[in-house]
């Protein structure tokens, strides 16, 4: 899927990984408690719920295998290790969100991915990988534990894949441009199916769409076929609000969702791509 001659910019992801391991991209990880996990996909985009305010990472997961990425340097080593596609990720999502931006005659701030394993230090506080991916706005950062895309395949049933990662790593970026742009609200929000935590996170879904539309159009990925939107669409209905809690509560409460619904995160995903318009991602007035 990458362009094998891209040129990629390590620099825009922090390996803080124990040891530095990395794999193939087919390999699988570590366990995150399916509790924690639920928890984190039901957060709004400050997780400051799950920070360990008390747990102190040891010194040695903080800056061992600190330059585990930094021989990512193609896009040949994109289409065969996890992280250096993540690297991929990130370099087109900036650039596409960068130039976009100069369009417009705004400017884009870069924000960095850090990858970690078990936990680490956030501008949010230490943070656990049972979180899932996040964005931190204290300190324009995000941050993810790449275990966390098996366990959205293995417990939640998402079929997975590249494209799904990009989703995520694409929606976490969404976050990053309402945090630049002044959208993100003050004290959390409001939950429920039309509040704003809803409406902000589906935001970052369109937001997502509209960089997947333009993917090709910053030359280190071919443009997405089909059958890979198909596996972004996946891997969004299956972090709705919906299929979680009547997966992991036997019933639904729309009063408590903050993410959206499996239909509404597939709806706003897709608007964004088929749109392909940042313009087209006002979910913040009428119904979402």
């Amino acid at each position: 899927m990458f362009n094998p001659n891209a040129k990629l910019d390590p620099g825009q992801v922090q390996d803080r990984r124990r040891g530095g391991g990395f794999g193939p991209v087919a390999a699988g990880g570590g366990g995150i408690s399916l509790i924690g996990l639920v928890i984190a996909l039901l957060l709004g985009v400050n997780p400051m719920d799950m920070v360990q305010q008390q747990a102190q990472p040891q010194a040695q997961s903080e800056v061992a295998g600190a330059q585990a990425t930094q021989d990512c340097q193609t896009g040949k080593q994109a289409n065969e290790r996890e992280d250096c596609q993540v690297v991929g990720f990130v370099n087109s999502i900036q650039k596409y969100w960068s130039e976009e931006f100069g369009r417009r005659g705004q400017q884009y701030q870069p924000a960095q991915t850090v990858l970690f394993s078990g936990n680490t230090q956030a501008g949010c506080g230490y943070a656990s990988s049972a979180a899932g991916p996040f964005y931190c706005p204290n300190d324009s950062k995000v941050y993810m534990d790449l275990t966390f895309f098996d366990e959205l395949q293995r417990r939640f049933g998402a079929r997975g894949g590249p494209y799904a990662r990009a989703y995520v790593i694409a929606h976490e970026y969404g976050h990053h441009l309402q945090n630049v742009l002044g959208l993100l609200p003050q004290g959390g929000g409001t939950a429920g199916p039309q509040g704003t935590q809803v409406r902000v996170e589906l935001m970052a879904d369109c937001l997502a769409g509209v960089w997947m539309r333009h993917a090709a159009d910053t030359a280190f990925l071919r443009a997405p076929s089909e059958a890979e939107i198909a596996t972004a669409m996946d891997a969004a209905a299956a972090v709705g609000d919906d299929r979680i809690q009547k997966q992991t509560q036997g019933r639904v409460h729309p009063e408590a969702w903050t993410h959206g619904s499996s239909e509404q995160r597939q709806q706003w995903l897709l608007a964004g791509y088929n749109n392909g318009d940042l313009n087209a991602c006002n979910t913040l007035r009428g119904r979402v």
